[in-house]
């Protein structure tokens, strides 16, 4: 069963839409996430994987959300690439800074943090900047990417040449992140701007997601023209029969959405 779902459009040009479920065996969501506006209608999207401390990832994946929400809404309008990128990478330091604060002062959140993948989506521009292993993909006319690369051990490890993908899908210490928020006082999230046009899909997700589906099937199931609701459950629902041991998030966002609202 789905445990939050949000769904928003911008006029008659962008939907979005972030879907979550905590899967087969957790007890609770440590995910968290949704899709926001700023002044000028432009769109965010975020997902966030939280972790560690004494069940305080909620805690940490909740912040995140919670802090870009509200200086998204008191943002004005971002006109430039360049603009939205020093944007986003200022406002993940702010979230970084809230997020090591409380668990060093909070005994209860002590080693807490959260990966996240954060896109700004505008009418001619998409800026995506993401800190962990929580990822971005684009579906275009050329086809399905991976945007963000992960900050974990194993693909270090597979980019350094050192073991294959394959091997990589099998590691003991496949869950090992390099980075995350709220471990360290700094952090640099790596940001990139890309071409957005009408027709284009954007995926975020969690790894509770892309552990289960591959990309191969995340482009099958992104490129469905059922609505973004049912396509999102589709994943989720795959993810879950194929063991659901991790919660599960994703936001897909389509550019010029003529879907039906009774379709969303």
């Amino acid at each position: 069963m789905l445990l939050k779902s949000s769904t928003a459009l911008w006029g008659d040009r962008m939907k979005g839409k972030f879907l979550t479920d905590k899967g087969q065996i957790r007890n609770h969501n440590e995910d968290s996430g949704g899709v926001f506006y700023n002044q000028s209608d432009q769109m965010l999207v975020i997902v966030a994987d939280g972790m560690g401390g004494h069940q305080a990832g909620d805690v940490a994946s909740q912040m995140a959300t919670s802090v870009i929400q509200k200086k998204w809404e008191e943002c004005n309008q971002l006109n430039s690439p360049e603009e939205t990128e020093v944007w986003l990478s200022k406002s993940i330091q702010e979230i970084n800074n809230s997020i090591f604060e409380q668990a060093n002062t909070d005994e209860e959140c002590q080693g807490m943090g959260t990966t996240v993948v954060i896109a700004v989506c505008t009418e001619n521009f998409a800026t995506i900047s993401h800190v962990g292993d929580s990822r971005g993909y684009i579906l275009n006319e050329t086809g399905f990417k991976q945007l963000t690369e992960d900050h974990s051990l194993v693909n270090e490890l597979v980019r350094s040449g050192q073991i294959s993908k394959d091997d990589a899908e099998q590691h003991p210490r496949k869950n090992v992140l390099l980075k995350a928020l709220g471990t360290d006082i700094n952090i640099i999230a790596d940001t990139k701007s890309i071409g957005w046009e009408h027709g284009d899909k954007l995926l975020l997700c969690s790894d509770g997601l892309t552990n289960k589906v591959t990309d191969k099937e995340l482009f099958q199931f992104t490129q469905l023209e059922k609505g973004l609701e049912s396509s999102g459950n589709e994943m989720i629902k795959l993810a879950n029969e194929r063991g659901g041991e991790d919660n599960i998030s994703l936001v897909i966002v389509h550019h010029d959405s003529t879907e039906k609202e009774g379709e969303s």
